[in-house]
């Protein structure tokens, strides 16, 4: 008997990806016997790599070999050639249907919004506000429910993702070999978002934070981001008193599941590293401004959220049309007395 084949539209943020792994792993366990392909963009399938929630994970690359109409083109005849059965939307956009119906896959499945309905097979209504528990894991989870392929939503306390022993012990060498001490607490630092300005609190105010625990916790500093986020860890270390170890700019996303796994704390913005280091266990210090944690706080019962609001909040805008209080009403002596806190539940530190 031919097997099921499932082609499943992961998200496109970070934190997204890893705040529909409940979803993920329900498909996986309603369809043990299924043939489960994750079509992701590249940085989200170095998340999904070691998981165990599908068969096989599928390059999304819109910026390179699937650029442009010819390059989507491309695309939809490789999933064409593959012979799914079955589409699955997590992701909302138009593109992730048109892709599913350019690619001949009979049955499509997906929340009917953002003028799609009429490619999918199975448009799920969108639901409504109080339908659903704020969360966003409850998003997907719903979406499985509509369909058909979930009883019912059960919660997750803590969404984890798996990490090789292998890499565990590659995150550590890489940590000593830049400078990260044998046996200090190392306290990871995400200074940025890729969402936008708005969520980022000023570097400044990191570093004064940082500087305070630092005068009486003997602890290393690691920061981590992406290329563009260098300027942004070079202004925090330059006002560090104690020098960090910079990792910004020099790790890819998919070394940073390891590498956050084995620090002790997080510090950062509500971001995608933020999540990835709850999933590997951290407790985590996260500072939430223009975006509401009810619905994107990271799923772990080690979280701390710093959040001041004020009338205009949550206004979920990438940057701050004025004065962005939301941010510069977190003051350092709020995220140290957070961190301290943290810290001190730390074992090993």
């Amino acid at each position: 008997m031919k097997s099921l084949k499932i082609m499943i539209r992961a998200t496109n943020w970070v934190g997204d990806a890893i705040m529909a792994l409940p979803a993920l792993r329900a498909i996986r366990q309603r369809h043990p016997d299924a043939a489960i392909s994750i079509l992701a963009r590249l940085y989200v399938a170095d998340i999904y790599r070691d998981q165990q929630i599908c068969d096989e994970l599928i390059p999304y690359d819109p910026n390179g070999v699937h650029r442009g109409w010819s390059g989507r083109e491309k695309l939809a005849a490789d999933l064409r050639n593959r012979k799914f059965d079955i589409a699955l939307l997590l992701q909302n956009a138009f593109d992730a249907a048109w892709l599913a119906w350019r690619a001949q896959i009979p049955q499509r499945i997906g929340y009917a919004r953002d003028a799609r309905s009429l490619l999918l097979t199975k448009a799920i209504p969108v639901p409504k506000s109080g339908e659903i528990p704020p969360h966003e894991k409850f998003y997907y989870l719903e979406l499985l429910r509509r369909a058909g392929w979930l009883d019912q939503l059960a919660d997750e306390p803590h969404i984890t993702l798996r990490v090789p022993d292998a890499a565990r012990q590659r995150a550590t060498q890489t940590l000593l070999e830049n400078g990260a001490r044998p046996h200090a607490a190392r306290i990871a630092v995400g200074a940025g978002a890729s969402y936008g300005s708005a969520k980022c609190w000023p570097p400044e105010r990191f570093a004064k934070s940082l500087n305070a625990l630092l005068s009486h916790t003997d602890a290393d500093v690691i920061l981590f981001g992406t290329p563009g986020e260098l300027p942004v860890s070079t202004a925090i270390a330059s006002e560090l008193q104690r020098a960090p170890i910079n990792l910004t700019g020099k790790t890819s996303i998919a070394d940073l599941p390891a590498l956050l796994s084995q620090c002790h704390l997080f510090l950062g913005n509500d971001s995608g590293a933020m999540h990835v280091a709850a999933a590997v266990g951290l407790p985590v210090v996260a500072i939430f401004g223009p975006t509401d944690p009810n619905g994107t706080a990271p799923v772990t019962p080690r979280i701390t959220i710093v959040q001041q609001k004020p009338y205009c909040s949550p206004c979920f805008l990438r940057r701050c049309p004025t004065d962005h209080r939301c941010m510069t009403a977190v003051t350092p002596a709020m995220v140290e007395f957070a961190l301290q806190s943290a810290l001190s539940e730390v074992p090993s530190a």
